[in-house]
């Protein structure tokens, strides 16, 4: 028995300090990263080809994502206001929870799954090919060459994302509400108008920024840290998208109550 205790706090414990650690060099990564910013030389072709990526190809995912979570709220709040005999809520509800919640949540996760996963195997495919040494060859330094451009692209992107996801949502459970609930139109723009604040609007944007930052960031660490061959590149890419949304999840339950915890 007291052998079996011992091994699970063993156990236990090396699982946090292994944690740990990965925190530890994911945070050194981000430092060194983000020192980068200010220091010549710069790449703006490899900036824009990444804000490209990032965000003007994202836009369709994350547009229609949106659509159809915007209008699946309105019916879902609609059929529950209606239980305490409040289905005019509709509006104000549908609008703070994608302006405060979904719009910001959905776009990163959105980015974490076709962004993260891209960048994350095309540097772990550089890395098994060894373009990446070669690069070191050339003197040129991968975080100013392959990682800072796609970061700050993420940082960049991310607000532009949630501002479309947010509209779109919010426009989706316009189209239903006006269409199939019977709201009128005015009515509703005026509500969803009235009940939303700068802060909403505000903490929405931030969300939007820290979580491109967090995904491009993940598929970057994953990329250059992935193992030799095929496995590798395979292995780096599940783990990067795993580590985007968990962490994306993490900031987002920070940010929310930074913002809305007095």
């Amino acid at each position: 028995m007291i052998t079996l205790v011992t091994s699970t706090i063993r156990t236990l414990g090396r699982l946090v300090i292994n944690s740990l650690a990965s925190l530890g060099r994911v945070a050194l990564f981000a430092v060194s990263t983000i020192s980068h910013i200010f220091r010549p030389p710069f790449y703006p072709r490899e900036f824009l080809s990444a804000l490209m990526n990032v965000g003007y190809l994202s836009i369709p995912v994350v547009g229609l994502t949106a659509i159809f979570t915007g209008a699946a709220l309105a019916l879902q709040i609609y059929s529950g206001g209606s239980r305490f005999n409040a289905p005019e809520v509709v509006p104000q509800i549908v609008a703070i929870g994608m302006v405060r919640e979904l719009g910001p949540v959905l776009v990163g996760l959105m980015i974490a799954a076709r962004v993260t996963s891209s960048i994350a195997a095309e540097l772990a495919t550089m890395k098994v090919t060894e373009q990446i040494d070669a690069l070191v060859t050339l003197s040129t330094a991968p975080l100013k060459y392959l990682v800072l451009p796609r970061v700050f692209a993420g940082i960049l992107a991310g607000p532009i994302l949630v501002g479309v996801a947010d509209s779109i949502g919010v426009f989706g459970g316009f189209i239903v509400a006006t269409q199939t609930l019977g709201f009128n139109s005015a009515t509703y723009i005026l509500n969803t108008v009235n009940f939303l604040n700068g802060a909403d609007i505000i903490s929405s944007l931030v969300k939007g920024a820290a979580f491109g930052f967090i995904a491009t960031l993940m598929g970057c660490y994953f990329g250059l840290n992935a193992g030799r061959g095929a496995h590798g590149v395979g292995a780096a890419t599940k783990s990067s998208v795993q580590a985007a949304a968990i962490l994306i999840l993490a900031a987002n339950f920070l940010l929310t109550a930074v913002f809305f915890t007095a």
